[in-house]
C-alpha cells in the first residue's frame, strides 16, 4: 500500500496540489471513518508541515468557520462525498464547486487522495493498529 500513497502523492504533487490541502483530506476522511491511527499520524504530518491547532481543531466543522480556502472547502467537501459514497455518488453541486477551483488533473489528485486514505482507514481498522508511536520524518 505504500506504493499506493507514493503513486497518489506524486500525481498530486504533478497536478499543483497543495500538500497541505492533501492533509486536511486525509484528516477529514481518517475523522468520517474513526481511524485513530491515521488521525495520529496525519494530524502529526500536518503540525510538521506547518498546519495550525485551530484548524486541525476545528476540521470537523469546518464549515462553521472562516479557517479554509474556497479551495480546501471544495476538497473538503468532495472527500466527505468520496467517503460517503455508500449514500449515493458526489452530488452535483459538490462536483460542480470543485471544478470551479481545480483543474481535471487536479480534481482526479484529489478524488484519489480520498480514495486512497479511505482504502489506509479501513486496513489500519481492520487490522487494529495502534496510534501513538508513529512520527514524521524531518523536514528537508
Amino acid at each position: 500500500m505504500g506504493e499506493l500513497h507514493r503513486a497518489a502523492v506524486r500525481a498530486a504533487r504533478a497536478a499543483g496540489v497543495e500538500p497541505d490541502l492533501l492533509e486536511l483530506v486525509r484528516i477529514r476522511a481518517s475523522q468520517l471513518n474513526g481511524c485513530a491511527f491515521c488521525l495520529d499520524m496525519h494530524t502529526k504530518d500536518a503540525r510538521a508541515q506547518g498546519e495550525t491547532e485551530q484548524r486541525i481543531h476545528t476540521l470537523a466543522a469546518w464549515r462553521e468557520t472562516p479557517f479554509f480556502t474556497e479551495r480546501e472547502r471544495a476538497a473538503l467537501a468532495l472527500t466527505e462525498a468520496v467517503t460517503s459514497i455508500q449514500d449515493g455518488h458526489v452530488p452535483d453541486e459538490v462536483y460542480a464547486a470543485v471544478c470551479e477551483v481545480f483543474d481535471e488533473p487536479q480534481v482526479a489528485a484529489v478524488i484519489w487522495a480520498a480514495v486512497v486514505i479511505n482504502a489506509y482507514n479501513r486496513t489500519a481498522i481492520s487490522a487494529r493498529m495502534v496510534p501513538g508511536a508513529y512520527q514524521p520524518a524531518p523536514r528537508t
